[in-house]
């Protein structure tokens, strides 16, 4: 409800038809502002919920119910949150197609602007006419696969990830493809103007490996570890080792962030070793346009320790949610007492809450099966955020379906990964 008055009240400040529920990507008042709307009115329904304002005089008298109630309003504005997020992801990426080609060829007229500036004095070579239409082929090609990729973010669609973000791994090995190609395009436009045999023959000597044995050393290493990375991330999703939620749209963050947006060390130090390394390319290369850039051994043995690090950070990751322990959760004033339907049980663990997973409709999700009926956790808000369910907590009721005696309790998270059984007794 409060997400169509927002729709409405954006509509009569001026937006005409397009209020906030409109998708199209370059209208402002489209699907960012419905989800900003939509945000802002999840946000003062939980912060009152968490105030004890907004439950009806129907459910108030009764604890339970009560918080029942909340986690099903909740749950329901979630929902229409995680609408609206997926609906301005979606935009924003098929927005994202003519950006990327903006930015492509601003640095092609970069490139040109530095030729001009640096050739004063030195004169116009041929070196810097084969860099500049090296350079503008790149340029074509990229924005080419951005008008086909249009839907999935142009031209940086090849190094977002499943789970909808920013793949480091990708985006490194991409750089050096990029670097690379650029190079021998250098070569290919020098090698066509060139018109002595020494001049050609120096040309097709400057391809050979001894010239660029680090950078092709370092090229093949970053383009294995982006697909060793993606099969290794596969094979421990699906062998329940390590939680992956999706993102409602990849972000520039994703190079340097876990998927909590947390600062990641393997990924920041690979993404800023493997860009000093590529700067030191682009200066031999600019010095040097009649051989591949020549990597000292030095600072491609850098560059491989970095990747290294940064696969064995990926295999290190992650984790199966588990269940420690489980306890009757006692109110104040309550009695000692064993555990019975209807009581709450505190479910204490790790990993219940996996990285990504923090928003409520992710939250939402999540399910403790309790015998053989499932409960779904409820949401239960304070300010600034949520009590329950926490990543090591998790406090559901025990539903009076489940028959008295040993009972096995599974918690499932919202990536749909199973803990472990823990067997609790269950009393009349």
């Amino acid at each position: 409800m409060a997400v169509q008055e927002a729709g409405q009240s954006g509509a009569d400040t001026g937006a005409g038809a397009h209020g906030g529920g409109c998708t199209c990507g370059d209208c402002p008042h489209g699907a960012r502002e419905g989800h900003r709307r939509a945000v802002a009115a999840f946000l003062l329904k939980r912060d009152e919920f968490a105030a004890g304002h907004g439950v009806p005089a129907a459910v108030a008298h009764s604890a339970s119910a009560s918080r029942q109630w909340v986690s099903e309003e909740l749950t329901q504005a979630a929902e229409a949150v995680a609408v609206r997020g997926r609906a301005e992801g979606e935009a924003w990426l098929t927005r994202l197609w003519r950006w990327t080609a903006v930015v492509v060829w601003a640095g092609v007229l970069l490139l040109l602007l530095g030729q001009a500036l640096t050739a004063i004095g030195a004169g116009w070579t041929s070196a810097r006419t084969a860099g500049l239409l090296a350079a503008v082929v790149v340029a074509g090609a990229l924005t080419a696969a951005s008008w086909f990729h249009r839907a999935r973010g142009g031209a940086l669609a090849p190094v977002i990830g499943e789970d909808n973000r920013l793949s480091t791994s990708r985006a490194v090995a991409a750089c050096w493809v990029l670097l690379v190609a650029f190079a021998v395009l250098v070569l290919v436009g020098r090698l066509a103007a060139a018109s002595g045999h020494r001049e050609r023959d120096a040309l097709i000597d400057g391809l050979e490996l001894a010239r660029g044995a680090g950078v092709v050393t370092v090229l093949a290493v970053v383009c294995g570890i982006a697909v060793l990375v993606r099969r290794v991330v596969g094979l421990r999703v699906q062998g329940q080792r390590l939680q992956k939620v999706r993102a409602h749209r990849p972000g520039a963050a994703d190079l340097l962030t876990d998927d909590a947006g947390r600062g990641s060390f393997a990924d920041i130090q690979y993404v800023v070793i493997s860009g000093v390394a590529l700067a030191f390319a682009a200066v031999r290369l600019a010095r040097r346009p009649d051989q591949l850039p020549d990597l000292p051994w030095g600072l491609a043995v850098v560059v491989l320790v970095s990747a290294g690090t940064y696969l064995a950070g990926k295999y290190a990751e992650g984790g199966r949610p588990v269940i420690l322990s489980v306890v009757r959760a006692r109110e104040a004033g309550d009695l000692d007492a064993p555990i019975r339907t209807g009581d709450d049980i505190e479910i204490r663990g790790a990993g219940f809450v996996p990285a990504g997973a923090q928003g409520a409709d992710r939250l939402s999700r999540m399910v403790v099966r309790v015998g053989a009926v499932n409960v779904h956790v409820p949401l239960v808000p304070v300010t600034g955020g949520f009590d329950n369910p926490t990543d090591a907590l998790l406090k559901v009721p025990v539903p009076a379906e489940v028959e008295p005696g040993r009972v096995d309790v599974q918690v499932i998270t919202a990536a749909g990964v199973e803990t472990n059984r823990y067997t609790i007794d269950v009393t009349d």
